[in-house]
């Protein structure tokens, strides 16, 4: 029997997730919930049905798992734990700072109800996680490197839109390419935000904006652009929908580190990703904790776990045999 999966939220994250799905024979999506009017939503599973969140209740015992595709500030605190108490749950909240507070709500609600929910699933938090983890353990003398980019930050992004005058924008995270290939020769370097990344703005203008002004207030925006070396290009609203109308991602996780007695040899472990579309990758990874949340409910398992609390194989269409057989 296929694992019949719901989604919550149907803008980039929820039509990835269905593309996924698509993708892993073992899964079905047999409904889609949304805010919207279900008649305004068209979704390409044909076998699929679009209903109102206010009828999510309903679907409680034909649904193995839900997937929450909203946005981590609003929505994502109060969704994961009030359909931890329905359904066994997976999403990709990553507001990093909250990660615990997050894990102890949806920990109690889905103890409660019996279910099982899996939290913070993506790329980062998520994969970038294991492999900081993962080179900790091995490498217990060293120094941990995270760098994101080239890629679209959406926050960022959606941060100069809010920006009176600017009629549409993207905003790129880029590595610093020095301090990067600092790393790698193990020279481990204490780096500065500043010295890690740099932002790259494409801003289109409403009609009569003052260019200047806005440039120098993106340039001074705390949290977002003051602390980097920022970039700001003013262009056409077809050049920006022509030449960056994706949203591709990635980064680096490196760990550099020593061994020996005397701590005489050095290593070096690096993880990279580059990503077409952030969101249909971190989609892909959902999915996969998505098998693993069924199978752990299946075993009759309960409350919260993150991707460190989950063995591999939880992951893998493949069964034991078939993963030492060929992957191991």
């Amino acid at each position: 029997m296929s694992i019949r999966i719901g989604i919550l939220g149907y803008g980039n994250l929820g039509r990835g997730v269905e593309c996924a799905i698509r993708q892993n024979p073992d899964m079905e999506l047999a409904v889609v919930f949304t805010r919207r009017n279900p008649e305004d939503v068209r979704i390409l599973t044909e076998t699929a049905k679009v209903c109102r969140v206010s009828e999510a209740e309903q679907w409680k015992d034909n649904i193995d798992v839900l997937i929450l595709c909203g946005g981590s500030a609003t929505d994502l605190p109060v969704q994961t734990p009030k359909y931890a108490s329905l359904f066994n749950v997976v999403d990709s909240f990553d507001t990093h700072a909250r990660i615990p507070e997050h894990f102890a709500n949806v920990d109690e609600a889905a103890k409660q109800a019996g279910k099982l929910g899996i939290i913070s699933v993506g790329w980062d938090p998520g994969m970038f996680s294991l492999n900081r983890m993962y080179a900790n353990a091995i490498l217990p003398e060293g120094s941990d490197y995270t760098f994101w980019g080239k890629g679209v930050s959406q926050g960022h992004s959606d941060a100069l839109r809010r920006i009176e005058g600017v009629k549409n924008a993207k905003q790129y995270t880029i590595p610093v390419e020095s301090a990067l290939e600092a790393v790698r020769a193990g020279e481990n370097p204490v780096l500065t935000t500043r010295q890690k990344h740099t932002r790259e703005c494409f801003v289109v203008l409403e009609e009569g904006a003052d260019a200047a002004r806005i440039e120098k207030e993106i340039k001074e925006m705390p949290n977002y652009f003051a602390d980097y070396d920022t970039t700001v290009h003013f262009i056409s609203e077809e050049e920006l929908l022509t030449q960056h109308g994706g949203i591709p991602h990635g980064g680096f996780v490196l760990r550099s580190g020593v061994t020996g007695w005397n701590r005489e040899n050095r290593h070096l472990i690096e993880y990279r990703l580059k990503l077409d579309s952030n969101p249909e990758f971190t989609s892909s990874v959902i999915v996969a904790y998505a098998r693993a949340a069924y199978r752990l409910a299946k075993e009759g398992q309960t409350g919260c776990r993150t991707v460190f609390d989950i063995a591999p194989a939880y992951l893998s269409p493949k069964t034991g045999e078939e993963l030492r057989a060929t992957m191991l």
